[in-house]
């Protein structure tokens, strides 16, 4: 399922949203594996922690998401054991995706949230055919080309950063290499900045046997400011957005769609809610971590039977709901009225033999 993006038309560029949720073990006699993670209940990162807390298990999803109304994504799960790391699950996942996928194409865009790293993330996806769009926390700082500053006076190594940008204040940007300015219903007015060539810095954890420099990752900061949240937010203030992209060498990214891929990457937020909340995804209290692998496919293979009777069934609508076209549904909505299928789908089974006292055989039958 993961290999039939949700893009509309022929010819569109791919999404794929990128998250970890994480499944709280709440059985108090629950047998400790190695595929049992100890993480703080209240931390907001998806790789695990080393911190004392209740057990838990994360599983990480590359699922695709459409840029338009439809909030259904579905893609590839896989736990994640506390030596992985989540940087490192979801770029073996996005390989694996792209080795399935059609030569040919418009290359996908893979989104993540601010809990991934985007420089490990693009160091293992360098030479993939694909794009990668990572959110960035506040308070970060980028660099420019190092020969865009004056040369050093003295005899020393060569520079390795140029000019300073940070992010909190404006007075260190430099002049954006592409922006782009539209109008949307929900968001009111959108600005989208763009800055080429430019890198962090980049510590080297390898020890104190490693000798060299790491080399710079470069690629391009976006920034995107909305006049207003949508309906049902518009309380909140909105606050400015930053993300990290790199692509294919020579192209540029495509601002427009940028913006509202990430948008629409908050759908895989709203799958997991459902699959807790509606399919019991984390109610069972499993014991073994196969046991959590076998269900969590089962409800995934539920889910992908609700996609594709959403075409198939007529919507019951609640007094206070929105109404939507056929076809479009929500998974709630498609969930609620799945049942009536089973009527027109039959069913292999045999029909049932009366019970009760056996009439006999028959007057003048004979066994055979």
């Amino acid at each position: 399922m993961a290999c039939h993006p949700l893009a509309g038309a022929e010819g569109q560029t791919p999404v794929y949203g990128v998250d970890a949720s994480v499944w709280p073990d709440a059985t108090p006699r629950s047998v400790p594996s190695a595929a049992t993670t100890t993480i703080r209940p209240a931390t907001p990162r998806v790789s695990p922690s080393s911190q004392d807390g209740p057990a838990s298990s994360s599983h990480s999803s590359v699922s695709p998401a459409r840029v338009g109304p439809l909030p259904w994504t579905c893609g590839d799960v896989r736990r994640l054991r506390p030596a992985q790391d989540a940087n490192e699950v979801a770029t073996e996942q996005i390989r694996a995706l792209l080795s399935r996928r059609e030569e040919g194409g418009a290359l996908p865009l893979f989104v993540f949230d601010a809990g991934y790293d985007p420089v490990k993330v693009q160091r293992a996806v360098e030479g993939s055919q694909c794009q990668i769009l990572v959110r960035l926390r506040a308070g970060r700082r980028f660099y420019g080309d190092p020969g865009l500053c004056d040369p050093p006076a003295n005899m020393g190594r060569p520079r390795r950063h140029g000019p300073k940008m940070k992010c909190y204040d404006p007075s260190t940007w430099p002049e954006p290499s592409a922006e782009h300015t539209c109008d949307d219903a929900g968001y009111g007015s959108v600005r989208v900045r763009a800055w080429a060539g430019l890198h962090p810095k980049v510590q080297n954890h390898e020890g104190r046997g490693s000798r060299g420099p790491l080399p710079n990752v470069v690629g391009t900061l976006v920034l995107v400011e909305v006049e207003r949240l949508p309906r049902g937010e518009r309380r909140r203030e909105p606050r400015v957005l930053w993300l990290w992209w790199h692509g294919r060498e020579g192209r540029t990214p495509d601002l427009d769609l940028i913006w509202r891929s990430y948008v629409r990457r908050f759908d895989l937020e709203h799958t997991f809610r459902f699959l807790k909340q509606s399919m019991g995804w984390t109610t069972p209290r499993v014991r073994y971590p196969e046991q959590a692998d076998r269900w969590t496919w089962l409800v995934v293979a539920a889910f992908v039977q609700l996609r594709c009777a959403r075409t198939c069934v007529a919507d019951l609508r609640l007094p206070w709901e929105r109404r939507y076209e056929a076809g479009h549904l929500t998974p709630m909505r498609v969930h609620r009225v799945v049942s009536s299928l089973l009527a027109h789908l039959g069913t292999p089974a045999k029909p049932p033999k009366p019970c009760g006292r056996s009439p006999g055989r028959p007057k003048g039958g004979r066994s055979s």
